[in-house]
């Protein structure tokens, strides 16, 4: 398939892409809200959620991602693993209050309870995404294309988590999501179409060729990208992904919390109507930046994407004005999905060939694993003496501040510092290596 990406691998990569980020969507960006009005849930029971997550999608992908390179195959993982994924979603429509009190009648709390099968569940459901999407998906992406097309294929794909962020929040305006039945149908309609694009990827999806050759050592392959001497022998790729654990660091300190930022914090009831334009042009403007990098490469083209998401932070940290706060939005989708275009091509550009579905693994370390932790933790912290409001029932909810904005900045500023030096190191070292060849080849002349 390389050299020649057919209207059928296009057509194969955006569905299952857009699909897979839905499910995403709705886990990192709603499964938040479905506990805090459901359950009433804190900001550590919040940030917990989402650090067990990013375990288990880090453990799955190594895993999964090292077997799909030992047997050769991606798409019997993809395939299958998607069905799974969607009836693990659909088993989140039983955790209600009703089901709860039945099935634990002794429970101190039917809130702590719901909270704790949400967690639990969520670890399940990541896994079966994590084995699909995050270890075959993206190794399978990665096969298919090659130098000359990787920033092409990585802007579209990149784009798609702001498109389903799209189709997810304007298919929820028609949704009460204080009410329990709003979240039931939400979780089986989700939950039907991952199954249904599973079921199709079997007609449609053309197996990517994978060398199996010397790939046949399971625990080495799992062990691959963590081992010295690969990162010894590949470190533009181990750079690349140090500054990305900070890219999603600065991320996830706000991410878990934007929804509620908006509504509970920003009381935008209609914040759908202000973020969909701003994810439109943030989608269209990643469709460009993918040819950018190609034509400029990785440092020229990631660094604006961190100025605008700074300029973002900044807006939406200082102003609550609608016009303003669609302004920062803009910017801050913008730079998200650009930066994520930027780091997932040279990721992709820099994995050693045949070895794809192995660095699987690391990539969703530094991309899930160390910031899912690190990154809501920071912001669970920042949020520690954030004012908090009294529910009809009696119950008090925390109310997430600008705190979050300021701390991801810092974040950016760091990662910013970091690139710039890369940057200098590997100039100064490309200077010093000519300076040696001009200096030897002057001593062989004399």
């Amino acid at each position: 398939m390389k050299g020649k990406l057919t209207k059928q691998f296009w057509a194969v990569m955006v569905v299952f892409s857009l699909t897979g980020q839905i499910a995403w969507v709705v886990e990192n960006m709603y499964f938040n809200v479905f506990i805090y009005k459901m359950f009433r849930a804190d900001a550590d029971a919040i940030s917990l959620m989402v650090a067990l997550s990013a375990v288990t999608a880090a453990l799955t992908t190594i895993f999964i991602g090292a077997y799909s390179d030992k047997v050769g195959k991606r798409k019997i993982f993809i395939c299958l693993g998607y069905i799974l994924w969607g009836v693990s979603i659909i088993c989140f429509s039983l955790i209600r209050a009703d089901v709860l009190s039945g099935i634990f009648p002794h429970a101190v709390s039917v809130a702590s309870a719901g909270v704790s099968a949400v967690i639990v569940m969520d670890c399940v459901m990541t896994f079966f995404g994590s084995s699909a999407n995050d270890a075959c998906f993206n190794a399978w992406l990665t096969d298919s294309a090659d130098a000359g097309t990787r920033g092409k294929v990585e802007g579209v794909n990149s784009m798609m988590p702001l498109m389903a962020i799209l189709v997810v929040f304007g298919g929820f305006m028609g949704f009460d999501l204080d009410k329990p039945g709003s979240w039931t149908a939400i979780f089986l309609i989700i939950g039907i179409l991952v199954i249904a694009i599973g079921i199709l990827g079997f007609f449609f999806m053309e197996d990517s060729h994978v060398d199996t050759g010397e790939n046949k050592n399971f625990l080495a392959n799992m062990t691959y990208g963590f081992r010295p001497d690969t990162v010894k022998a590949h470190p533009d790729l181990y750079k690349t992904l140090l500054a990305f654990i900070i890219f999603g660091i600065s991320i996830q300190i706000f991410m878990p919390y934007l929804i509620l930022y908006y509504t509970v914090t920003l009381g935008l009831s209609n914040y759908v109507l202000i973020m969909a334009p701003a994810i439109l042009l943030a989608a269209a403007a990643t469709v460009f930046y993918g040819r950018l990098y190609d034509a400029a490469g990785f440092f020229r083209s990631v660094v604006p994407t961190i100025l605008m998401l700074i300029l973002g932070y900044l807006m939406l940290a200082f102003f609550t004005n609608t016009v303003l706060v669609f302004m920062g939005s803009l910017f801050m989708m913008t730079g998200y999905l650009t930066g994520m275009a930027c780091f997932g091509a040279a990721i992709r550009d820099r994995t050693p060939e045949n070895r794809t579905g192995m660095i699987q693994g690391v990539r969703i370390v530094s991309q899930v694993l160390v910031p899912g932790i690190i990154g809501p933790a920071i912001g669970a912290f920042v949020l520690r003496n954030a004012d908090q409001i009294i529910n009809d029932d009696g119950t008090k909810s925390f109310v997430p501040n600008a705190n979050i904005y300021y701390a991801a900045l810092i974040a950016a500023a760091v990662l910013l510092g970091l690139l710039v030096l890369f940057a200098y190191l590997k100039k100064k070292e490309v200077s010093n290596a000519s300076g040696s060849h001009d200096e030897s080849g002057t001593d062989r002349i004399q």
